[in-house]
């Protein structure tokens, strides 16, 4: 299932990467790749930082403590789910995309505590 995910995943990538009838190299579409990681990356940055921002002090050390093992669970999960390509032209691409899948669901995690509604027992109240 997760070969079929990943090859899924490559397949979104590459035609996000390249326009109608617009072929690229696997460099062309690494570096997209990266790019679009980079963006999220800061978009994710911009998040943490609001939500930090409203917290008290001890709420603010366990949200970093959680991004922190969030961060490390990311990378060994990409790392795992992108063994079959180490060596590989598209290996880099392939971390990129799943560095990205896994950061933009962490922007909506945030997000939704940001959001927060009072009376909402999941979130971390300011």
């Amino acid at each position: 299932m997760r070969i079929f995910i990943a090859g899924l995943s490559l397949i979104a990538a590459m035609a996000t990467c390249a326009g109608p009838g617009r072929s690229q190299s696997q460099m062309e579409l690494t570096q997209q790749s990266a790019e679009e990681y980079r963006a999220a990356d800061r978009k994710l940055n911009a998040a943490y930082s609001s939500l930090a921002a409203k917290l008290s002090p001890a709420s603010k050390a366990s949200l970093q403590t959680a991004q922190l093992a969030w961060i490390r669970f990311r990378d060994q999960e990409c790392e795992f789910e992108t063994i079959t390509t180490v060596g590989g032209s598209i290996h880099s691409m392939m971390v990129n995309v799943c560095l990205g899948r896994f950061t933009d669901q962490r922007i909506k995690d945030i997000e939704r505590q940001l959001n927060c509604q009072e009376g909402d027992l999941s979130c971390v109240h300011q």
